[in-house]
C-alpha cells in the first residue's frame, strides 16, 4: 500500500477552510489536503490513519492544521487525544486558531502543540501563513521518517 503525504485541516469554518485551502495551494505546497470539520470527525479520520484503514493508498498526515472552537470535541480534547496515541505522536499538530485566550494558548502547548498561531484576518496574511507554513515545517523543519517516506519533503520547491 502507498503512503500518500497530507495535511489535515479541522476547522468548521466554510469561509476560512476556502481560505487556508487557497493560502495552501498558492504556496505551492503540493500535498493532498484532507479537511474535516469537527473535534469526532478528526478523531475519526485519525483513528483510521493509525489503524492504517483510511483508503487503498493510506493517507499520512504529517501536519494538523487544528481549530479550537470546533463542534463535537473542542480543539484541546482532540489535540490531547492525538498525543495520548501513540501511532500519531509524531504529527506535527499547530494550533490555527482565532483564540487569543493565553489560557488556550498555554493549554495548547501543555498538551504538545507544536505551534499556535492567530488565523490570519486578510488574504496577504493568508498567503504569508501558507509560504511560511512550506518554508518551515516542509523546508528547513526536519519531518518525521513516516512523513519523508511519504513523499512530503518531495512538495518543496
Amino acid at each position: 500500500m502507498k503512503t500518500i503525504a497530507s495535511i489535515l485541516l479541522v476547522e468548521d469554518d466554510a469561509d476560512d477552510v476556502f481560505f487556508i485551502s487557497r493560502a495552501l495551494r498558492g504556496s505551492g505546497l503540493d500535498l493532498t489536503l484532507e479537511v474535516v470539520n469537527d473535534g469526532r470527525a478528526a478523531v475519526d479520520f485519525l483513528t483510521k490513519v493509525a489503524e492504517g484503514n483510511r483508503h487503498v493508498e493510506a493517507l499520512s498526515p504529517c501536519l494538523v492544521l487544528l481549530d479550537l472552537n470546533i463542534p463535537f470535541k473542542s480543539g484541546l480534547e482532540v489535540l490531547k487525544w492525538i498525543r495520548a496515541h501513540s501511532a500519531l505522536k509524531t504529527i506535527i499538530v499547530i494550533v490555527l486558531t482565532s483564540s487569543t485566550s493565553e489560557t488556550d494558548m498555554t493549554q495548547a502547548y501543555t498538551l504538545g502543540a507544536n505551534s499556535y498561531v492567530i488565523k490570519p484576518s486578510d488574504a496577504t496574511r493568508l498567503a504569508e501563513f501558507g509560504q511560511f507554513l512550506k518554508g518551515y515545517w516542509f523546508g528547513w523543519n526536519q519531518l518525521p521518517p513516516v512523513c519523508r517516506s511519504a513523499g512530503a519533503t518531495a512538495a518543496v520547491a
